[in-house]
């Protein structure tokens, strides 16, 4: 009977887990999202093995999808909003690139030419999470705001990426470029994300 008990109470607990973890995580506190990230795929995983019809595991899902989620939304609306009420003039507000371009800023270097500079993210989102920068913005504050003479460098940008990607996550790798308000892009000087070193999951955001 108790045993009986005990598994019939489980589900019970992790959705109870689940629900704090999706409060600390729509909070803002950075510990809590952090362990809300963890915490809820924990109990993901336990809800999936128990199988019960007394949790909803989309519960779960959202929860794990949303963590740390949105922090970086947040980030991207006030970059938006800087680079909006900025002079407008393609060059757009300083940003922290600048000081890492600059020296001002060290950076774990994994890759630098005569054109651009790739680091690894002091906040990474897989167990390899490499940034690719221009060295010269020229105007590159996004994707969008490309020209056609910035064919070649795009190009020479996204050769780099697979060339990193392919050294540092043999096994494959996820190449993201966040553009605007809605794309989530939090700095405004173009970068590519090089994502790998775990199976990646589709649709992604």
């Amino acid at each position: 009977m108790r045993i009986v008990a005990a598994r019939s109470f489980v589900p019970r607990i992790i959705c109870a887990a689940a629900a704090i973890s999706r409060i600390h995580c729509n909070s803002g506190l950075a510990a809590g999202a952090s362990f809300g990230s963890y915490y809820s795929y924990g109990t993901r995983l336990l809800a999936l093995k128990t199988r019960s019809k007394n949790c909803d595991t989309s519960v779960i899902r959202r929860t794990m999808a949303s963590s740390g989620a949105s922090d970086e939304v947040k980030k991207a609306q006030e970059a938006a909003a800087a680079y909006q009420s900025s002079d407008l003039d393609g060059a757009g507000p300083a940003t922290v690139f600048d000081k890492i371009l600059s020296g001002e800023w060290s950076s774990n270097k994994v890759f630098e030419d005569e054109r651009c500079l790739a680091f690894r993210d002091v906040n990474p989102q897989s167990p390899t999470h490499i940034l690719l920068i221009p060295k010269e913005r020229d105007g590159l504050t996004q994707l969008s705001k490309a020209r056609p003479d910035h064919k070649e460098l795009l190009g020479h940008l996204l050769y780099v990426a697979q060339e990193v990607g392919t050294k540092e996550c043999p096994d494959g790798f996820r190449i993201v470029i966040n553009d605007g308000k809605d794309g989530a892009q939090s700095v405004y000087h173009l970068h590519l994300h090089i994502l790998g070193g775990r199976q990646m999951q589709w649709p992604p955001g």
